[in-house]
């Protein structure tokens, strides 16, 4: 919902949120702003960015790709499980848990172990969103 005056609340993303959504530190989303790349709106002490310029964003990023999957999840690896034909990796991406089985020569090149920082490509050819 946006208001004549800008932006509303609804349209506005935290700059934290914004920056693990395009998987960068806040630092650089901050960088970005000074070096004019970006812009900021500050409502008290916080600063928010437009959903609809993160979205602009996240498009730009994405054109580099060399994939066709476009939900992307940066987050660490907690666990490996290999058996003798496949693995599983579990990620934290933010406050979710990403389960990826794949077979075990993959993981192996992947050469993942835990705490180590790695992306989570989610393509599907259904996907169901549940409201809050």
């Amino acid at each position: 919902m946006s208001t004549v005056d800008g932006p509303g609340i609804d349209d506005l993303i935290k700059i934290g949120a914004a920056a693990a959504a395009l998987g960068v530190s806040v630092d650089t989303l901050r960088r970005w702003e000074r070096a004019g790349r970006l812009h900021f709106t500050r409502r008290g002490n916080r600063r928010y960015m437009s959903s609809h310029d993160l979205a602009e964003l996240l498009r730009e990023r994405g054109a580099t790709r060399t994939t066709s999957a476009r939900n992307r999840m940066a987050g660490i690896v907690v666990a490996v499980k290999r058996d003798g034909v496949m693995a599983q990796i579990d990620l934290v991406c933010g406050p979710f848990r990403i389960v990826s089985l794949m077979s075990r020569e993959a993981a192996d090149e992947l050469g993942l172990k835990p705490g180590d920082s790695a992306t989570a490509l989610v393509k599907a050819t259904t996907v169901i969103v549940e409201g809050r």
